[in-house]
């Protein structure tokens, strides 16, 4: 039975990619930021890292994205059934597959280990992204300006 909460509720994406330390952070920041809360975004890795690539972190902190509390997460069955849509970043076949959810997947460099510049290259791409995700989830956002033109 649906309620009038189950239709009103904020779609819910899960960015997915191997360590959860780079583009899937990106990817999720990004969404939060631009959103104002009319979309929920995780992300999750297959084989999660110790930590967020530090390169991504002291770029989009340079940006003015916090990432002081994001930690590499395991994608589980259940965080993709939750979700409306999973967007890959390179995790593969290994991305649990859920009938019913939506599935995209986003050919992205990987910024680990990379100069700041090829970060904000890759964050540059990501940010065209989920814009152009953000106004089809949502017609009707109006989106801020861009965190890159803000530089």
């Amino acid at each position: 039975m649906s309620t009038v909460a189950d239709t009103t509720s904020p779609p819910q994406v899960v960015f997915a990619c191997v360590r959860n330390g780079g583009r899937s952070v990106i990817s999720r920041v990004l969404t939060e930021h631009y959103a104002g809360g009319r979309v929920v975004a995780l992300s999750a890795g297959t084989q999660p890292g110790d930590h967020i690539h530090r390169e991504v972190a002291e770029v989009l902190d340079k940006l003015g994205l916090d990432t002081s509390n994001e930690k590499p997460k395991v994608l589980t069955r259940e965080t993709v059934a939750a979700s409306a849509m999973a967007i890959t970043l390179g995790c593969g076949e290994e991305c649990p597959y859920v009938p019913g959810v939506r599935y995209v997947d986003w050919p992205v460099a990987d910024p680990g280990g990379q100069d700041e510049e090829t970060v904000l290259e890759i964050i540059a791409d990501l940010d065209s992204r989920v814009r152009g995700l953000l106004v089809e989830l949502v017609p009707d956002i109006e989106l801020p300006p861009s965190v890159l033109d803000e530089r």
